[in-house]
């Protein structure tokens, strides 16, 4: 059977139901949104046009929702094609919910969860059996415009639903897919804030400030600006909390389930209704001198000092990603001892969860990356700062290391990814060989173009890669700022030699294109300058 998501009903005008709501609106597509009352909706609907980020691409869009109560739409839910529920995180709350609106919805509606920790399967028993092969997880992250990740658990829909809902979420409204199992927080809740815990618990222990773990845990090792306690601030610290303690009391098995403990700190905080940006107060606070950061001890907000670690300057000097982690992880000042450590135990923990949250490691990486803003997830990470000197060192500190990284490493294979003839392939820890990562039709990897034998020419600026079909891709990786990718002497001629090719009829199009997070910062000012007093136009 063929499902057509042409309309779609968002049950909970919450901040979350809301820009699921505006999302849908962004791409075209009407929504319903439905909550208790008209200003709870209307309030769902003031969040579209007043939040920052803005989760609308104008505002506009938001003609494209209409606002509808349980008590007087319900009707409306009949031609519906897509509901996803989004109420509070009470599972007596969601199975009200679910069985209110069984006797409105089409025979062919697709239904799903936005939960964000809850047992699927315990939720989906609210409904009936013909409804529940096309019952399925689709949570995404917050803010849903501007973080790619969806997880999706779909062990209880027909393969038809399946295929319908990637082909939407990806094609549709833009998202990244990966497919968690029904364990508590799924798979990037559960990483990420078992790191932000981590983060945490060190910060005590080291007797570092709330400003130095935020700098050894941000852009210079490739994680989002906020780093740990302004991302926890921004969460919400109840939020926070909620979510470890859905670990701590669901995971019972978990190995290092103790750090989901709710530390005296954040404790305190909650109690004190100092929940972050949302109260004005949590980690940091915003007063008249700035902005302040928590004092431990004193539970009270003190001036930010400047972080001067030598790890840390040493690591903002690389160039590369790579390099940057190598530093902090290897350097033996405070700020690299706590970095290993923090680091150390989240890939551990990470490596114990496979086959428990995901059968594979991609689709953790890809959770924590979508997700929480990593440059690259935890196996990407390994891999970088070197997974047979890392483990060396695991076990040298008394560090318990998962078995199957042992044996990955003993078969010969000494990182989790690798470029090889012609594929990238990823460590399956169920087949315990490599395997080859598929791509979809509409990705190009120039890594594997160019390990095919398709490189053209290669600059110290920028190279040519035969694409097929007559398409030759000027490829941009600046030795100097490869971060920001100027046009310098080697990007022009290298575009300029791609021309020639054209024009000599080899090739029938060229693109410029890359794999890295900058496309280009312009072009080099001093070059133009060059160019101007050669009276070089060309």
């Amino acid at each position: 059977m063929s499902y057509n998501i042409e309309k779609v009903a968002i049950l909970g005008a919450g901040t979350m139901g809301a820009q699921i709501a505006g999302h849908c609106a962004n791409a075209g597509i009407p929504a319903l949104l439905f909550d208790l009352n008209d200003e709870l909706v209307q309030n769902g609907m003031n969040v579209l046009t007043s939040l920052k980020p803005a989760p609308l691409y104008d505002k506009k869009i938001v003609a494209l929702i209409e606002g509808c109560t349980y008590e007087n739409d319900l009707e409306k839910l009949s031609d519906v094609d897509w509901i996803v529920e989004a109420v509070a995180e009470k599972m007596e709350i969601k199975h009200k919910v679910f069985q209110n609106i069984v006797p409105h919805v089409k025979d062919d509606v697709i239904l799903s969860t936005n939960t964000s920790g809850l047992s699927v399967h315990s939720i989906a028993e609210a409904l009936p059996e013909n409804l529940l092969k096309r019952f399925l997880l689709t949570h995404f992250f917050n803010p849903p415009r501007y973080l790619r990740l969806v997880e999706i658990i779909t062990d209880l829909a027909d393969d038809d639903v399946v295929q319908t809902m990637v082909s939407f979420l990806e094609d549709v409204l833009g998202k990244g897919l990966v497919y968690a199992k029904d364990t508590p927080n799924f798979i990037a809740n559960r990483i990420g804030v078992y790191g932000m815990m981590a983060a945490l618990n060190l910060t005590e222990e080291m007797a570092l400030t709330v400003e130095e773990v935020d700098k050894l845990t941000g852009t210079v090792v490739g994680r989002p600006k906020s780093a740990t306690f302004r991302t926890a601030d921004v969460v919400g610290l109840d939020i926070l909390t909620h979510v470890a303690n859905t670990s701590y009391e669901r995971c019972i098995d978990d190995e290092d389930r103790d750090m989901f403990k709710i530390p005296e700190v954040l404790t305190k905080l909650i109690e004190d209704d100092r929940l972050g940006q949302k109260s004005k107060a949590g980690f940091y606070k915003k007063t008249d001198d700035g902005i302040m950061s928590l004092d431990f001890k004193t539970m009270e907000y003190k001036p930010q000092k400047r972080v001067r670690f030598d790890g840390f300057r040493l690591a903002k000097d690389q160039t590369h990603l790579t390099g940057k982690l190598k530093a902090m992880a290897w350097s033996d000042d405070k700020a690299g001892k706590f970095f290993w450590e923090l680091l150390s135990r989240t890939l551990i923990y990470s490596a114990n969860r496979i086959t428990e949250i995901s059968d594979d490691i991609i689709n953790v990486d890809n959770a924590l990356k979508w997700g929480f803003g990593w440059e690259s997830g935890p196996f990407e990470t390994w891999d970088a700062i070197g997974v047979e000197k890392s483990l060396t060192r695991m076990k040298e500190e008394g560090k318990k290391v998962p078995a199957w990284v042992e044996e990955m490493v003993a078969s010969g294979r000494k990182s989790f990814y690798e470029i090889g003839d012609k594929a990238k392939t990823f460590y399956s820890i169920t087949d315990k060989t490599p395997a080859e990562i598929p791509l979809k039709n509409k990705v190009i990897n120039l890594a594997i173009e160019k390990s095919k034998g398709n490189l053209v020419k290669k600059d110290w600026s920028a190279s040519l890669v035969d694409l097929g079909d007559g398409v030759l891709n000027v490829e941009f990786h600046s030795i100097l700022q490869p971060v920001m990718n100027p046009i310098d002497t080697s990007v022009v001629e290298t575009i300029n030699d791609g021309l020639d090719l054209i024009e000599a009829g080899k090739y029938k199009a060229l693109i410029l294109n890359h794999d890295g997070a900058n496309f280009c910062a312009g072009a080099n000012l001093k070059l133009i300058l060059q160019f101007c007093e050669e009276a070089n136009w060309v």
